[in-house]
């Protein structure tokens, strides 16, 4: 297993600030503890279900298949040069330990500068029951018009670090879908840099069947820079999806809105949303929003969603955000019912229309289909409960 020995010196995450919900960065493995559970950021996790990503085991390197286009290259380079290209440096064990596994050096794949592939370049990850990890760093160049996708299936307990370079003038679509098998463990961590009056969209969707808890990061490299987060992710019984987000506003007139929603269903099903954006004091004349939206299917289920904006100036054009958790609309439902739809359709409708506003803006045929067969399926397994039993808690809503 390799090991760091030193910390780059001019890396963008030696100029992050840290707090209480964000752990100081750092290469080396030594510096990040196992979490016990009772820290700020671990307080919503079953730490002992990623605890097979945090030792030893997380060791094996898991290779991506990429698909071929002109123009996007790919090789492996050692861990002395991953770390001089580093955007984000780990900011727990489980990133640490998904550099360390990376026995073979980090995949870099870059995007030359004003290319335009006619289809999108799929990255894969299949699990065949193995323990493992990887190491992914995209560059992305100047002007380049690109949509990259991951996808991750199978089984495996699997310990990430993405980082995404995106150049100044971009236009970059980044979908990451989770669809892993029962039994799958995956954590990591997701850095994205936008580059000066970069346009950036990520998606991601957790619809598998897996463990699942990811740490997304996004800074500005420039002012400009618009970035666009959309997820959605569906919960099963006994399964934990966490999604961890830090949108750090370091460069004036940059723009960010995110919008996650999720689905519960089942005993023990439990989702995590934290959405946190930091407005520094220089970062002035810039707009930010994030939202989240849980709608709870049947009872024995559990959403924490916590926002927060941590503001450093008031020369900002907005800074808002939302959350909300609860059952069925029950005024959807009695329009949708008043209008002839039998309540079994009503409700599908209902569903269908909270998740397909964010699908059908992915633009990529084939996730569309797989994220719309995950939908269906679930709305499949939820036909039969009562209208009365959906309808027994109402939304709960915090704005600011």
């Amino acid at each position: 297993m390799s090991t760091i020995t030193s910390e780059p010196e001019s890396t963008v995450a030696a100029k992050q600030f840290t707090s209480h919900l964000h752990p100081t960065p750092s290469w080396f493995l030594a510096d990040h503890t196992v979490p016990t559970g009772r820290e700020e950021t671990w307080r919503f996790t079953p730490v002992d279900r990623f605890k097979v990503l945090m030792g030893e085991s997380a060791s094996d390197q898991i290779a991506w298949r990429i698909s071929q286009h002109q123009g996007v290259t790919q090789r492996l380079i050692g861990a002395e040069q991953a770390r001089e290209l580093s955007l984000d440096a780990p900011v727990d064990v489980v990133a640490a330990r998904a550099v360390a596994g990376a026995t073979n050096g980090a995949t870099l794949v870059e995007v030359a500068a004003e290319v335009k592939p006619d289809a999108p370049v799929v990255l894969e990850v299949t699990g065949d029951g193995q323990d493992g990890a990887a190491h992914l760093l995209l560059v992305i160049g100047h002007h380049a018009e690109v949509t990259v996708v991951l996808r991750h299936s199978g089984v495996a307990r699997f310990a990430s670090k993405v980082e995404v370079h995106v150049g100044d003038g971009a236009q970059v679509d980044l979908v990451s879908v989770q669809d892993w098998g029962v039994g799958a463990v995956h954590g990591g961590q997701f850095s994205v840099l936008v580059g000066r009056d970069a346009k950036v969209r990520t998606i991601q969707a957790s619809v598998g069947h897996g463990d699942v808890r990811l740490v997304e990061r996004a800074q500005f490299a420039g002012p400009g820079g618009d970035l666009e987060q959309l997820g959605i992710y569906f919960v099963q019984a006994g399964q934990h999806v966490e999604h961890r987000l830090l949108v750090d506003h370091n460069h004036p007139r940059t723009v960010s809105h995110v919008d996650y929603r999720g689905a519960l269903q089942g005993k023990g099903a439990h989702s995590v949303w934290i959405g946190d954006v930091m407005i520094r004091k220089n970062a002035i004349d810039i707009d930010t929003y994030e939202s989240n939206k849980n709608l709870m299917l049947t009872e024995g289920c559990q959403a924490d969603s916590v926002p927060n904006l941590e503001i450093e100036t008031g020369e900002i054009r907005g800074a808002g955000h939302s959350s909300s958790t609860g059952r069925f609309d029950d005024e959807q439902l009695f329009y949708l019912r008043s209008r002839g739809i039998p309540e079994e359709q009503a409700r599908r409708l209902v569903v269908e229309g909270f998740f397909l506003d964010i699908i059908r803006r992915i633009g990529v045929p084939q996730i569309e289909t797989r994220l719309t067969e995950a939908l269906n399926a679930q709305l499949a397994s939820i036909d039969g409960i009562t209208h009365e039993a959906m309808l027994d808690e109402r939304p709960v809503e915090a704005e600011l």
